[in-house]
């Protein structure tokens, strides 16, 4: 009895609205609709902070190099030089998104690099066959880690970290100190090469011909993007949920259609789309349909997000853990392939220090320390970035260890942006 009587006296002591006063629920909807987006607003600039970050970069670089890094030849180089780190960057951001990394992909892009020269070099096999079997076999160096975190319970930095050194040294023991090569034209040309001008040239004014097919390729990926981007807008509003204006909607679609037709154009203008571009857009159109609307994507946001809510709701998290070991594994050893290509010759130290370049990308790119946070664009362009500013440092003749400076700074400031966007959204939540 002694306990229900302060419950009374409790509520009867709350006193009763004075005339004119009204509930918080029924104050200002401006005030209401303040304080509702608050704790959200740090998220939005922290997904649109990136690509701001990124024009910013180019902007800078464009003008220290006097133009020089918009150039054809130069974007056509940015492309190719980072297609194997990019790669990486939408196997790496899965695994971060899970809550997990990977040390070990440089190993695997290095060890897969020295199996493909051995079969397609030592051996003669036909050189898709020899990339197939390649890729299986990344499948299964990805399927030996994954057993080991998701199975067996072994940390992922643990499993990895050995995984770096005992790949390592089988691409060292299958190698010595001598690479293999060189490789065949189909390998050399995935790596190196240029689509074909299927359709001819057009005459673009003052900026001289470009390849009709690699323009008309351009305008099916902006018609891809507004299409994309106005049905995600309108399933939101279905669903009762907060969008951007439509002006700003509107703008922020020209802006990326324009960048996309200007970088067309100028890699139209030179060697027409490398093959490593095409096979990029794939994988990241895959990938993003992958994270964005199947199951199995929502499911690892699930897991980086709450682990124990994700088991409880009966998400095979072992299960999910392990496929997306698998899945870098391949990615590591695509990347492999197309670096071992690209220099025509598998080397003992291919791929070293490509893993920290991935993480990198990933982190730059939006990825949440935390996991659960994180977008396969926002990783290729936390890689490009990282590109753009080796290959427009390079221009300005800065030497290797200021480069690294900056990078290290630039990965410093991205964490440091993460961590505080979400104690703003914390402080705004209370």
């Amino acid at each position: 009895m002694s306990d229900v009587a302060p419950q009374a006296t409790s509520l009867a002591s709350i006193p009763e609205p004075a005339a004119g006063d009204e509930p918080p629920a029924s104050r200002s909807p401006r005030l209401r609709l303040r304080l509702r987006l608050r704790p959200q607003l740090p998220v939005n600039i922290r997904q649109s902070g990136i690509y701001i970050a990124f024009a910013l970069i180019v902007a800078l670089f464009s003008v220290l190099t006097h133009g020089q890094l918009l150039s054809s030849e130069n974007i056509s180089n940015i492309i190719v030089q980072n297609s194997y780190i990019l790669i990486l960057s939408i196997g790496m951001i899965l695994i971060i998104i899970a809550g997990h990394i990977d040390l070990s992909a440089g190993s695997v892009v290095a060890v897969t690099g020295a199996l493909s020269a051995v079969l397609m070099v030592n051996h003669h096999v036909p050189w898709p066959l020899a990339v197939l079997i390649t890729l299986v076999a990344g499948g299964l160096i990805g399927a030996w880690q994954g057993y080991w975190v998701a199975y067996f319970g072994i940390p992922a930095f643990i499993v990895t970290l050995a995984g770096m050194l005992v790949f390592r040294a089988l691409t060292m023991t299958v190698l010595g100190n001598q690479g293999i090569g060189p490789f065949p034209d189909g390998v050399r040309t995935l790596s190196n090469g240029f689509t074909g001008g299927f359709l001819g040239n057009i005459g673009l004014g003052a900026l001289g011909g470009a390849d009709l097919f690699s323009l008309l390729v351009g305008l099916v990926a902006i018609v891809g993007l507004a299409t994309t981007q106005w049905r995600t807008r309108r399933a939101r509003i279905g669903y009762g949920q907060e969008v951007e204006p439509l002006a700003l909607f509107v703008a922020r679609i020209a802006l990326a259609s324009f960048v996309i037709m200007a970088v067309v154009v100028q890699l139209s203008r030179f060697k027409n789309l490398p093959w490593v571009l095409v096979l990029l857009a794939v994988l990241v159109l895959g990938y993003s349909l992958v994270s964005n609307r199947a199951v199995f994507g929502r499911q690892i946001y699930a897991i980086g997000g709450n682990l124990q809510a994700a088991t409880l709701s009966g998400i095979k998290v072992k299960s999910v853990t392990f496929w997306i070991f698998v899945n870098m594994g391949v990615l590591a050893a695509l990347a492999g392939v197309i670096f071992a290509g690209r220099l025509n010759q598998a080397g003992p130290t291919a791929g070293n220090s490509f893993e920290l370049d991935a993480i990198a990308a990933a982190f730059i790119g939006g990825a949440a320390v935390q996991g659960g946070v994180g977008k396969v664009v926002g990783a290729i362009t936390g890689g490009l970035i990282m590109g753009v500013i080796n290959n427009g440092m390079s221009l300005v003749g800065a030497p290797s260890e200021r480069v690294m400076l900056v990078k290290g700074l630039v990965l410093l400031a991205a964490v440091a942006f993460d961590v505080w966007t979400k104690r703003r959204s914390g402080a705004g939540a209370r």
